[in-house]
């Protein structure tokens, strides 16, 4: 079993910015998924954005211009830079690795934004 471990959520006020991490001691590097996705309450859980090991990154379209996914292939780590939040944005957070898609995922990390 693969265990990810994400930190990096909190309370921030709409416009601020927060930057998740999500480690793994399992080897990112020759993995072909790595994803963030979020749940607020009451909703289903959606794709944030995906960073694959070959090709063109993903971002929703509600993140696009304001979220960066990253990928750390030496420490084992994926990022989700979060900037110019909005309370929309408030949901649990998920990072989520695999081959083929996300077969891996975190325990999550709670994000809330405040207007």
């Amino acid at each position: 079993q693969v265990q990810l471990v994400e930190s990096g959520g909190g309370l921030v006020q709409a416009g601020g910015s927060l930057r998740l991490s999500c480690a793994t001691k399992r080897s990112i590097f020759e993995l072909d998924y790595t994803g963030w996705y979020r749940q607020a309450p009451g909703k289903q859980r959606e794709l944030v954005a995906v960073l694959p090991r070959r090709g063109p990154t993903n971002y929703a379209e509600f993140v696009k211009g304001r979220f960066t996914i990253s990928r750390d292939n030496v420490k084992n780590t994926l990022y989700l830079q979060m900037s110019s939040l909005k309370p929309e944005d408030t949901a649990v957070y998920y990072c989520a690795i695999g081959h083929l898609g996300p077969t891996f995922w975190g325990q999550g990390t709670q994000v809330t934004v405040s207007s």
